[in-house]
């Protein structure tokens, strides 16, 4: 019988390390199953998703830039992440077709279990998918204020009012103001997306600097926080994070993380 498999989606998505993660984990427990990358242009989604509907093989996929929010009009949302967090990054084919949900906030608070961020201030850069997940996560943290740095000011905005969050928005190239935690939840340091030269003169020797951003791994504005001895977490932790849980839901089985420091040799290489 030919192998049931999941995807992951994107525009670019040359970049993904996705496929890496879940056939590491598919060979830890002897499944028979893929995992791929596939290219899809925003004006191919549609497409791409009634073609999937109708493979019997297809488990799902998971969805990156730019298409979690788009993907929300093309499934059934049982869990509500419309109203919840506004985003999917993971689709599932059941029965009954195509449910939509999130995993992206569990991933980006697991590294951060640790750290005690309630009433802490916190800037995160971007307002696009990825910061729906991610200041959802922070509102359930009692965090204080939150800065959004964004290019469309009336949409970071409206993110603070979704969330309940106190801040406020400023440029996504200004000077980065002292915070607690600044989160990159922007493409900005991707290869193809250089940002700008990041200024952390404001922030305090305790601050923590995550970047989710993980091709390169470390990014500028890693590399400006190193430089400066502070506290940071790369993309991988939450790359991980989140693909694990999507794992569970394509191929019926947890993910085995007692591999997790192998698997981030692998990655790394």
């Amino acid at each position: 019988m030919t192998e049931v498999y999941a995807e992951v989606i994107g525009d670019p998505i040359s970049h993904s390390k996705s496929p890496l993660i879940h056939k590491f984990w598919l060979e830890k427990l002897a499944i028979k199953a893929r995992y791929e990358k596939q290219h899809v242009t925003p004006q191919g989604l549609t497409t791409y998703l009634v073609q999937r509907r109708d493979d019997p093989l297809w488990r799902g996929c998971n969805v990156t830039i730019p298409h979690k929010i788009a993907v929300m009009d093309h499934v059934q949302d049982p869990g509500d992440v419309r109203a919840s967090i506004g985003a999917m990054n993971t689709l599932l084919k059941t029965p009954d077709g195509l449910i939509g949900t999130n995993t992206d906030a569990a991933g980006f608070y697991a590294p951060m279990a640790d750290n005690d961020i309630a009433g802490a201030e916190i800037v995160v850069i971007g307002s696009g998918g990825a910061a729906h997940a991610i200041l959802f996560a922070l509102s359930r943290c009692n965090v204080g204020s939150v800065a959004i740095m964004a290019r469309n000011p009336l949409k970071a905005t409206a993110l603070l009012a979704r969330f309940g969050l106190k801040g406020r928005v400023i440029p996504i190239t200004g000077r980065i103001p002292a915070a607690r935690l600044v989160v990159n939840a922007s493409a900005l340091g991707m290869a193809d997306h250089p940002g700008p030269d990041w200024d952390l003169a404001r922030l305090d020797d305790s601050a923590i600097v995550y970047d989710i951003v993980y091709a390169p791994l470390t990014t500028p504005l890693l590399a400006a926080a190193d430089a400066r001895g502070l506290e940071t977490i790369d993309g991988l932790e939450m790359l991980v994070g989140q693909a694990a849980t999507a794992f569970e839901l394509f191929f019926g089985q947890p993910a085995p993380r007692d591999y997790d420091a192998e698997l981030r040799e692998k990655l790394l290489t």
